[in-house]
């Protein structure tokens, strides 16, 4: 383990690389945030992940979800993932369910942190009633043409945002990784004990004329 997981144990020492070992994240969607959270935190030392997606691999999914490949279309997503992760893993359990979030969340399992991967608005409302229920953090995260937004959500509520069926726009394959890899950096601080601003709203995009913009928005309670 030491020798797989050395520039992490060099960041923050064998004890809380161990202590990962005890971790279960569940990814709420399998498609392009999931494929890129899944890559980045599949193979950190985490211990159990819970893959949640009902929905199969096409072959438009492929160039920006990375954990496919041609080879994968018609295939659950979640199990096309797992599959991908366990190859670059060591000793990570990974857990599928080809089911709605609706489904999965009836199951009871207790997972330290869940991470929003989906790709509607009443889906993530599900969620955070589900995360305050339950007293789960969670971390949204969405993707849309150049922009995307974060948020580690603990005492805010997600009903601030304007609750809708709305199908996401086009999405440039590189602001999905960048997005996701926000996310994924905040959940593995947040599982390594480090501290996480959380209730603050980061929108990150790219305007018209190229240029990279950050903003945050503190979420009211």
């Amino acid at each position: 383990m030491s020798d797989f997981y050395h520039r992490q144990i060099e960041l923050w020492g064998e004890q809380t690389q161990q202590d990962l070992k005890n971790k279960k994240v569940a990814i709420i969607g399998c498609g392009g945030l999931g494929c890129s959270l899944g890559l980045t935190l599949g193979s950190s030392g985490i211990g159990e992940f819970h893959l949640v997606d009902f929905d199969k691999v096409e072959i438009h999914n492929i160039h920006r979800q990375l954990g496919f490949r041609k080879d994968d279309v018609g295939k659950y997503k979640c199990e096309a993932l797992k599959k991908t992760l366990n190859s670059r893993s060591i000793d990570t359990v990974f857990k599928t369910y080809t089911c709605d979030f609706e489904e999965f969340s009836k199951s009871d399992i207790k997972v330290d942190l869940i991470l929003d991967a989906t790709d509607n608005l009443p889906t993530r409302k599900a969620i955070d009633e589900y995360a305050k229920k339950t007293s789960t953090p969670w971390i949204y995260a969405s993707v849309e043409e150049f922009n995307g937004q974060v948020c580690f959500f603990e005492k805010s509520s997600f009903s601030t945002f304007n609750i809708q069926n709305k199908t996401p726009k086009g999405i440039t394959p590189p602001i999905v990784s960048f997005i996701a890899s926000l996310q994924a950096n905040f959940a593995l601080r947040y599982l390594a004990d480090l501290t996480v601003k959380k209730d603050t709203l980061y929108y990150l995009y790219i305007n018209n004329e190229g240029e990279f913009i950050t903003q945050k928005f503190r979420m009211p309670s």
